[in-house]
């Protein structure tokens, strides 16, 4: 029962972040373009986007489960958004940046490593 309650508790927490965040990024583009969004609409698009968001959370659990894996992995999401081409390419980016970054801060670890074998 408690689990429960808490759960639910989580779930109202997360469903509030998501309203305030679709809330700032409409204001936001209403001083951008001076269109006006009213609280209806805006309420509307944060419950859209928070059951889009539980959508894809169990896509992307169901892909790595299929997969026989319990970690969900960038190319999960890539399939995600494959039909998505503008989102797909973004996503992929983003990735081969990571990518590039994981791969640079390994190399300098290992140059420690040997500049500390060699000090030694």
């Amino acid at each position: 029962m408690e689990d429960d309650y808490e759960r639910l508790n989580h779930t109202q927490r997360l469903k509030a972040a998501v309203h305030y965040t679709v809330g700032q990024l409409c204001d936001e583009t209403s001083a951008d373009t001076g269109i006006e969004f009213n609280k209806q609409f805006v309420a509307a698009l944060a419950e859209l986007t928070f059951k889009q968001s539980e959508s894809f959370a169990i896509d992307l659990e169901l892909f790595a489960k299929h997969a026989k894996r319990t970690t969900i992995l960038p190319d999960d999401v890539q399939l995600l958004v494959r039909k998505s081409q503008s989102l797909h390419d973004h996503i992929k980016e983003k990735c081969s940046q990571q990518v590039s970054i994981s791969e640079e801060k390994r190399k300098e670890k290992k140059t420690k490593q040997t500049k500390k074998k060699t000090s030694q």
